[in-house]
C-alpha cells in the first residue's frame, strides 16, 4: 500500500507553522510524517522568498517537488494568505504525474476554503469538517 500525507499549515503569529490538520495512511507512520512535513517547511519558506513579490502577483501556487528522500517525495503549495499546504506520496508511485498533483492541491485549497467559509469555524482551530476530510480522503484513495 502506499503511503501518503496531507497536511495545512496556516500563517499565523499566535503557532506558526501548527498544522490545522494533517492525514496519514498508514497511521503508523504519523509522528514520521509530522517531521518530513515541518523539515519540508524550511524549502517552502525558501521558496516564498525566492519568489518574493512575485508571489502576489502570480495565479500559479503550486510548488512543486520540495525534496524527495529515497522512501517519499514531498510537495509543496502555498495560498495567496500564505496558507501552506504539504503533500508527501511515496516515491515508489511513477504514475503519479506533476500535473495531478497541482490538481490535487487545487481541490485541496477549493475545500480549505469552503471550510473557511464555514460561520461555524474559527479560523486557526483544528480542521475538523468531514466534508474536507472525505475529500482528503478521496483524494489519498485516488493516490494510492
Amino acid at each position: 500500500m502506499d503511503r501518503v500525507c496531507v497536511c495545512v499549515l496556516p500563517m499565523s503569529s499566535l503557532r506558526p507553522n501548527y498544522p490545522l490538520y494533517i492525514r496519514s495512511t498508514p497511521t503508523e507512520n504519523e509522528l514520521k510524517f509530522h517531521y518530513m512535513v515541518h523539515t519540508s517547511l524550511d524549502v517552502v519558506d525558501e521558496k516564498i522568498s525566492a519568489m518574493g513579490k512575485a508571489l502576489v502577483d502570480q495565479r500559479e501556487l503550486y510548488l512543486g517537488l520540495l525534496y524527495p528522500t529515497e522512501d517519499y517525495k514531498v510537495y509543496g503549495y502555498v495560498t495567496n494568505s500564505k496558507v501552506k499546504f504539504v503533500m508527501v506520496v511515496d516515491s515508489s508511485n511513477t504514475a503519479l504525474r506533476d500535473n495531478e498533483i497541482r490538481s490535487m492541491f487545487r481541490k485541496l485549497h477549493n475545500s480549505y476554503t469552503d471550510v473557511m467559509c464555514n460561520p461555524f469555524y474559527n479560523p486557526g482551530d483544528r480542521i475538523q469538517s468531514r466534508a474536507f476530510d472525505n475529500m482528503v480522503t478521496s483524494m489519498m484513495i485516488q493516490v494510492c
